[in-house]
């Protein structure tokens, strides 16, 4: 039996987490209710957006890693991104969190 838990229940807790720490969290894209890949988007007053998806680890943990960049050249480059993974994968969640600290959130949550 699998020990995750559903990814809509997962979802919930970043968003509020993400609320009592001052940040603002919404789901763009809702995927399959209980074991959808999630994605957090964060980003700060529309600028530094950086994407993070799990990976799984050796020992069997699945933190939240740096996946892409936003670059500040190109920068819908990544939101088109986010939409070819949408479209390859309909099970997918991503979560926009607008939040001062991106990575100090994101390193915060549960693996």
């Amino acid at each position: 039996m699998d020990a995750r838990l559903p990814a809509h229940l997962e979802v919930s807790a970043i968003i509020r987490l993400a609320e009592s720490a001052g940040g603002f969290a919404m789901v763009t894209a809702k995927g399959e209710r209980d074991a959808g890949t999630i994605l957090i988007l964060t980003i700060y007053r529309g600028e530094n957006a950086v994407l993070f998806e799990r990976m799984p680890q050796l020992d069997g943990s699945r933190p939240f890693v740096a996946a892409k960049q936003q670059n500040p050249e190109k920068q819908e480059e990544i939101f088109e991104y986010l939409e070819r993974r949408k479209n390859q994968d309909p099970d997918i969640w991503i979560l926009e969190v607008d939040i001062a600290d991106g990575a100090r959130f994101v390193a915060s949550l549960p693996r």
